[in-house]
């Protein structure tokens, strides 16, 4: 298992891209930057929680791990503040099957936000707007599209408003189908190319700062230095599972042998004893 550096790392690796986001000194500024270039909105009361796990409604269900989880209101044009909820996923997994289960994933992430967004006996226009955002390296449906906007409709009447506040975006981050800012765009290539050849606007100047402070942070590459070593004691314990699991599956298969050989040994020496007593009948037999 071979680690890359701290310095190497690019905004698109899960750690880097939380470690921005949670930093005491970045955390704030990041945060604001990326929804605005998202959304091109005005942000407040944000409250940012990084790799934020969402258990089962009891042991039998499944639960989710958000990337990175961020609470707070955006001011729409009226000047009125919405409560919102937005969960920025980094996905770097193009495995066929995954891709396949893709629009249901997304659909997993808002209903398990979705029933923690409520206390009980609140009315449901409380509900708030919930965004979830998937930055990806790989386009997931094909159209070569580096932006896809999903929300609810009425087939029957496309045209007719539905707003449920739910919305999934998808950031294809070299799709060359579509209108999006320039910016945005610009930001999509620097999350995979994370250095300062590609700061090329002053947000993303901006940004590099940021990055640099927190590759420079010692508290940081120790935190990197533990998620690394954690990852090894995991690939170990995943690799002697393995092990002992193909050793078990061995010993299986030369029990069974075993049994095979001491079936066919146990019939040959039931055969050998009909023969011999068949040998002795033939002697036993008067001549005439």
């Amino acid at each position: 298992m071979q680690r890359r550096k701290l310095e190497e790392l690019s905004l698109m690796d899960d750690f880097l891209f939380n470690a921005m986001l949670t930093h005491p000194e970045t955390g704030e500024r990041f945060t604001n930057k990326i929804l605005k270039l998202f959304f091109n909105r005005e942000f407040k009361n944000l409250k940012v929680s990084a790799q934020k796990f969402y258990a089962g409604m009891n042991t039998d269900l499944r639960g989710a791990r958000l990337d990175v989880c961020i609470e707070g209101d955006f001011v729409d044009i009226e000047g009125s503040e919405i409560p919102s909820v937005y969960d920025v996923e980094l996905d770097q997994n193009n495995r066929v099957k995954d891709i396949s289960a893709f629009p249901k994933r997304s659909r997993f992430y808002h209903a398990i936000i979705d029933s923690r967004s409520l206390k009980s006996g609140e009315d449901f226009g409380r509900l708030k707007q919930v965004y979830v955002i998937f930055i990806c390296n790989y386009d997931p449906f094909g159209y070569d599209r580096v932006l896809y906007t999903i929300k609810n409709r009425c087939l029957e009447e496309p045209e007719m408003e539905y707003d449920d506040g739910s919305e999934t975006i998808v950031l294809y981050t070299k799709g060359t189908k579509g209108i999006i800012p320039e910016e945005l765009r610009q930001f999509l290539n620097y999350m995979e190319n994370t250095d300062q050849n590609n700061a090329v606007n002053e947000d993303l100047k901006d940004i590099q700062e940021m990055v640099d402070v927190v590759k420079r942070d010692g508290e940081v590459s120790l935190q990197y230095m533990k998620s690394f070593e954690h990852d090894q004691l995991m690939y170990a314990q995943g690799e002697a599972a393995g092990r002992e699991d193909g050793l078990r599956a061995g010993r299986l298969a030369e029990m069974k042998n075993t049994e095979r050989e001491k079936k066919r040994a146990d019939i040959a020496q039931s055969r050998i004893k009909e023969l011999e007593a068949e040998l002795k009948k033939y002697r036993e037999k008067p001549t005439v």
